[in-house]
């Protein structure tokens, strides 16, 4: 049987569909405001942790160690994600910041560890804490954690990075404003039980924040299909440009935390002109871009080959 084969490649970047440069120039201007803040918080907050032996404030000096670590890697993935590509990286680094994000979640989850274990340690042989002074200095944390937060607000649902730093600087409001209360109560009633009690809430909310981190990283380290695309909704969009008969061999995968990949055979009525198969295409590379998919690879046929017998051939 005859078949018509043309490729068709392409990547776009129109504002409105995909995320391209503002998204990540904005992103880098929060990584590097946000790593600096956080950098200053956490070199005070591990001082006053040790000077009024409070390990709420150690932990959570701790937790923001391990978010500054995670922002200057996220900052250095997009760094190397603007190098370009290379006949060995035909695709550059951009895969880089996925990598930094799942290696951020690592991080993440070994600071739980630590944490839970010095908690426990703490519970058995219990040790005074000045109460005041951790209120105060949680509560500076609180300040400093809310503004890093707010830096990443509007990019959280554009890349993984930025949704993770977010995320993560929000819990740390959250542990700060806990921290905060938990000062307050030891000042006035000696309850220094609650200072290991507020470090598992720290370890508790980490969790929280870091198992969706770590498990959309995978998914993308794996060459998965990104969170928020809907494979069956990008076929029925292909199905649905007019002269398209139907699809087969869609691949979607991320090339970086911010720019996504397809795939597709589109098999065609007979008898199209070129103008209208560069239509077609056309059309088929908006619809996709509403998908946030920006870099598109179209092999058109005239026929499904008759002689395959697995779905993957």
């Amino acid at each position: 049987m005859a078949h018509e084969h043309t490729t068709d490649h392409a990547t776009h970047n129109h504002a409105g569909h995909s995320h391209g440069p503002v998204v990540l120039t904005s992103i880098n201007r929060a990584l590097i405001i946000g790593a600096v803040l956080n950098t200053v918080y956490v070199l005070v907050e591990f001082g006053m942790g040790f000077y009024y032996n409070s390990l709420a404030l150690v932990a959570d000096a701790g937790h923001n160690l391990s978010d500054v670590a995670s922002l200057l890697l996220s900052l250095l993935a997009f760094r190397l994600a603007r190098v370009r590509q290379t006949p060995n990286f035909t695709y550059g680094y951009r895969k880089s910041t996925v990598l930094a994000s799942l290696t951020n979640a690592v991080i993440l989850l070994i600071t739980i560890g630590a944490i839970l274990w010095e908690s426990l340690q703490r519970f058995r042989h219990p040790e005074p804490v000045v109460g005041g002074a951790v209120a105060w200095v949680a509560g500076l944390g609180l300040i400093v954690n809310t503004i890093s937060a707010l830096l990443f607000f509007r990019n959280r649902e554009h890349d993984l990075n930025a949704k993770g730093a977010y995320l993560h600087l929000v819990a740390d409001a959250l542990v700060s404003l806990g921290v905060v209360v938990a000062g307050i109560v030891i000042s006035y009633t000696g309850w220094v039980w609650l200072d290991p009690a507020i470090g598992v809430v720290v370890a508790i909310v980490i969790m929280g924040s870091t198992w969706s981190l770590l498990t959309d990283s995978l998914r993308l380290s794996m060459d998965g299909v990104p969170a928020g695309i809907d494979l069956e909704k990008v076929q029925t969009d292909l199905r649905a440009v007019k002269g398209v008969q139907d699809v087969h061999h869609v691949h979607v995968w991320a090339m970086s935390t911010t720019e996504n990949a397809l795939t597709a055979h589109l098999v065609l009525q007979d008898d199209l002109s070129d103008e209208q198969i560069s239509s077609l295409k056309r059309d088929a590379r908006h619809r996709l871009e509403h998908s946030n998919i920006s870099h598109v690879t179209l092999e058109t046929e005239t026929s499904m080959q008759d002689d395959c017998e697995s779905g993957d051939c």
